[in-house]
């Protein structure tokens, strides 16, 4: 079965994004919290300064002045909790409109199928419903998010497309090694690559997706990316789609440069407007696509998946053996019994695209019969995710407006919080190639999860911030 692992689809967010933690040298705006800093995972803070303590006090812990810090590594050290974690805390006050999280809306989660599922597998398959598994994913699964049944052996199963992020980024880069990346780009991905060591090449996007023209421009001017990120449909923040031509021209530039496109798709399956577009990997054998069970079932079900080439897939399971040995055998075996239900799952994707798509259109309206001028919106064809740009004229940016949006009862995440710090960018290249201004004015604004009443009232709350904001 094709329709999820074609035209499919996250915190994220997916909660992927929802749990991406940030690392040295992410930028990013400061929450305003108020609160005590833990390493609990929950929304606040993580880093962990010199002579601070990790875990129980008990006589004699501490091990010298600097305590048990000097045995975490650089990474432990120094790793922030992202801004959407850390807006999380203030997204669960009942008053709290939230337009920040990149979750499915809860009332449309399959929770009765799923519940079907579970007692089915665990009758028909027993105690092996909850055995080890293969590492590469169960076979059922495989075959039916590959692009036909017969590449299922192309497929490798993860646990949610984080994880695809994070062995790509083990097997592909070596520190110093470049990325390039659309900007604003998902934080998710952003940190994976981070974290590998890589060198990040932020190349400017519109409407029409990462600019290939800009790309090519920093090709000739010596850039060496071993892969460019992108996400095609709808992507995280922006909502943009890659145009056909872009997409053409970019399969284009990965053949005569020799660089890997990791094609990351967890929106595919929520398009509510227009015609669907080519994937990349369709396009060129240098395109490695991901997918996730995360936006169009159940984010809790921890399942992604990446098609990979045959250079790529033994190296990723042998990443993978050393992370987890293998996603969920259960999580597998539910998500592929509810993926082989054509007739539930068909009506289950038209009801999420309705949805989302009403949603979007409320939000879009809201902005501009609401705003007066104060936002600029581009509207999306699909996902969660529409963002919006605070009018130059205001002298606002997204960082300054989001404290008094949140005293307002409205929360969103700064467009500051997508951006590569221009430090990041090779100098080779002439650094970054992005309008970092215009970045920090933007707003990522999920409409996912409020009903259009909501989405109206969240808006008032917005524009009133704005005001107050600007004096």
């Amino acid at each position: 079965m094709a329709l999820l692992g074609e035209r499919r689809h996250a915190d994220d967010e997916r909660t992927d994004e929802a749990g991406a933690s940030g690392h040295p040298g992410a930028p990013g705006p400061r929450v305003p919290t108020g609160r005590a800093t833990t390493a609990d995972g929950l929304g606040r803070a993580a880093r962990i300064g010199p002579g601070e303590q990790v875990g129980p006090s008990w006589p004699g812990a501490q091990g010298g002045a600097s305590g048990l810090t000097e045995l975490l590594s650089r990474t432990g050290r120094e790793a922030t909790s992202s801004v959407i974690r850390d807006l999380l805390d203030w997204t669960r006050r009942p008053d709290m409109l939230s337009l920040a999280g990149g979750i499915p809306a809860a009332e449309l989660l399959p929770v009765e199928r799923v519940g079907q599922a579970v007692e089915r597998v665990l009758a028909d398959r027993g105690p092996a419903a909850l055995q080890y598994g293969p590492t590469d994913g169960e076979a059922e699964l495989r075959a039916l998010v590959a692009p036909t049944p017969d590449r299922g052996d192309e497929v490798v199963i993860t646990t949610g497309s984080q994880q695809s992020l994070d062995l790509l980024a083990r097997v592909l880069l070596d520190p110093g090694d470049v990325v390039a990346v659309e900007s604003p780009s998902y934080l998710g991905a952003l940190s994976a690559f981070r974290a590998a060591g890589a060198r990040l090449l932020p190349v400017a996007g519109d409407v029409g997706g990462l600019d290939t023209d800009r790309l090519e421009a920093a090709l000739a001017a010596g850039a060496r990316p071993k892969a460019v990120y992108v996400v095609p449909e709808f992507a995280n923040p922006t909502g943009a789609t890659l145009t056909a031509a872009r997409r053409r021209h970019l399969a284009a530039l990965a053949e005569r440069h020799r660089f890997v496109i990791i094609e990351d798709d967890p929106y595919g399956a929520l398009r509510f407007a227009g015609p669907p577009l080519a994937p990349l990997a369709d396009l060129t054998p240098m395109a490695v696509r991901l997918g996730t069970a995360s936006k169009t079932l159940a984010p809790g079900l921890r399942v992604g998946w990446a098609l990979l080439p045959e250079w790529l897939r033994g190296p990723v399971v042998r990443a993978k053996q050393a992370v987890d040995l293998h996603t969920s055998t259960l999580d597998q075996l539910v998500v592929a019994d509810v993926l082989a239900d054509a007739v539930f799952l068909n009506d289950h994707l038209d009801r999420l695209r309705a949805v989302y798509g009403r949603r979007a259109r409320a939000l879009g309206a809201a902005l501009a019969r609401l705003g007066g001028g104060r936002f600029t919106v581009d509207p999306p064809a699909g996902g969660m995710f529409l963002c919006a740009g605070l009018a130059p004229a205001l002298g606002l940016t997204a960082d300054a407006l989001l404290p008094a949006a949140l005293d307002a009862g409205v929360a969103f995440v700064p467009g500051s919080a997508f951006l590569v710090d221009p430090a990041e960018a090779p100098a080779a290249t002439g650094g970054a190639d992005t309008d970092r201004c215009d970045g920090e004015r933007r707003l990522r604004l999920c409409f996912a999860t409020l009903d259009e009443d909501g989405l109206a009232e969240a808006v008032e709350r917005l524009v009133a911030a704005v005001d107050r904001a600007v004096g």
